[in-house]
């Protein structure tokens, strides 16, 4: 799924939409994003050393995830993803300018409009995020 097919499902957008593609690969959803180094997020984070923020990753997670819901969507199409928790997430490396960080997210649990979220981005097959999200399904 491209940027434009993931608009169909996300109500993000740039510069909030942080993913260049997501795929679904059996039970999992595998979302990808290239730092270009020129992003929002990247100008004030650090001047002369750019760091992706640790915030940011989370959202990229959380919408990487978007693959795993979409067709408990009974309407099909558009719906609001709005995150309820975060538990246990790390980060254990640094996301750079040039680098293209991966997430795989698994459907832990579902409880109505609620989705529990085992979630983890990595670099080169190196872990640089993880942890568990929740969050609702609105209209």
């Amino acid at each position: 799924m491209n940027k434009e097919e993931i608009k169909k499902i996300l109500p993000h957008r740039e510069p909030m939409l942080l993913l260049d593609e997501v795929e679904l690969v059996g039970e999992v959803s595998v979302g990808r994003y290239t730092v270009k180094g020129d992003e929002f997020f990247l100008r004030g984070h650090f001047p002369g050393n750019p760091v992706v923020p640790g915030v940011i990753l989370c959202e990229m997670m959380g919408q990487s995830a978007c693959l795993l819901v979409a067709d408990d969507n009974p309407d099909g199409g558009a719906f609001t993803p709005y995150f309820t928790g975060m538990k246990n997430v790390k980060f254990k490396n640094k996301v750079l300018p040039g680098d293209t960080i991966e997430f795989k997210c698994n459907k832990v649990a579902q409880k109505g409009a609620f989705y529990f979220i085992k979630a983890e981005g990595s670099v080169n097959g190196k872990t640089v995020v993880m942890g568990e999200l929740s969050f609702a399904i609105m209209k």
